[in-house]
């Protein structure tokens, strides 16, 4: 009887072991819109998490093709599956799962200032709820100054961006004042949405002698209209992140968002594999910032460029 039992134990040991074993996460990834920084966002997030766990996470990846109510329903289907973790790209998406969840873990990427985008007074670096994140913030001060390296004798600077999105709005706020500092006389042009992006670019490449554009998802979604305005007109742009100058920017001072992406998925590691408490992580920052520019449009615009900036591929 004895033995009996104490194959009966050795049995369920070995079959707790295995489930232990076996065990999987799922995690749902909520992006807004598809473009190349929030793309390599979320190959960097997925890399990371299969690195370190292999075959026991899998991902479900949903965009939501530019519209804050698609981020809503996207993040309702998650809560209804039950997944593990709930990675959002960029600050709507992120916006939405915190609306939708007090108790999933949320993981935000490319979101540029957490306490703008959450509506917290009293920023200590973490959230003290089930939120946390990567920035993709580069050092305003630093972009001001490579304007100002790049366009010296400018007088006018044409702040553009999209006024529903807080994140931009506050980067227009801080690098403004820097840029005043300095001597500029800067303009804000904003634009609500998709369709008054060309008016708007129109209206301030013709009281500008050069634009800047923050990070930000609609003018990130509307390269190709941008410039088509700002080459004919001879107004260049300074961006806030690679993809932007890619498209209608000669310089940015950029981040990777694939390492972006890769960093956060260590800290969702931590938190599904280790039990890392969410609501104390600080909120991460790229490990580096680049001075890269497009060869093609620094061409057009004339625009001489130091040798310790990198050209964009």
């Amino acid at each position: 009887m004895k033995k009996m039992l104490a194959v009966l134990v050795m049995a369920l040991l070995c079959l707790c072991g295995s489930a232990m074993a076996q065990e999987t996460y799922t995690v749902g990834v909520s992006q807004l819109v598809q473009h190349v920084a929030l793309d390599a966002a979320t190959q960097g997030f997925q890399d990371a998490l299969t690195e370190k766990l292999g075959d026991a996470v899998k991902f479900d990846v949903q965009n939501a093709s530019g519209d804050s109510n698609t981020c809503s329903t996207i993040v309702n289907t998650f809560i209804s599956n039950g997944v593990d973790l709930i990675m959002a790209n960029a600050t709507p998406a992120l916006q939405a799962a915190v609306a939708a969840t007090g108790d999933i873990p949320i993981l935000g990427t490319s979101v540029t200032d957490y306490a703008t985008a959450l509506d917290i007074d009293d920023w200590t670096g973490s959230t003290g709820m089930n939120v946390s994140g990567t920035s993709d913030l580069a050092p305003l001060d630093e972009q001001a100054a490579m304007l100002h390296e790049l366009f010296p004798e400018a007088k006018k600077v044409g702040l553009l961006y999209c006024s529903a999105e807080p994140n931009s709005k506050y980067q227009i706020d801080v690098i403004k004042v820097y840029l005043e500092e300095m001597g500029y006389e800067c303009t804000e042009f904003t634009f609500a949405d998709s369709n008054d992006v060309a008016s708007v670019t129109q209206n301030a490449a013709d009281n500008s002698d050069v634009i800047y554009i923050p990070t930000d998802n609609t003018a990130a979604s509307c390269t190709e209209a941008i410039r088509n305005v700002l080459e004919p007109a001879g107004v260049p742009a300074v961006a806030g992140e690679e993809g932007l100058a890619a498209g209608c920017g000669v310089a940015a001072l950029t981040i990777s968002y694939y390492d972006l992406g890769y960093a956060t998925g260590e800290m969702a590691y931590e938190i599904l594999a280790n039990g890392a408490d969410i609501s104390t992580m600080d909120v991460r920052f790229a490990p580096k910032v680049t001075k890269k520019y497009n060869a093609e449009l620094c061409e057009i615009f004339g625009v001489q460029v130091p040798e310790d900036y990198v050209v964009i591929e």
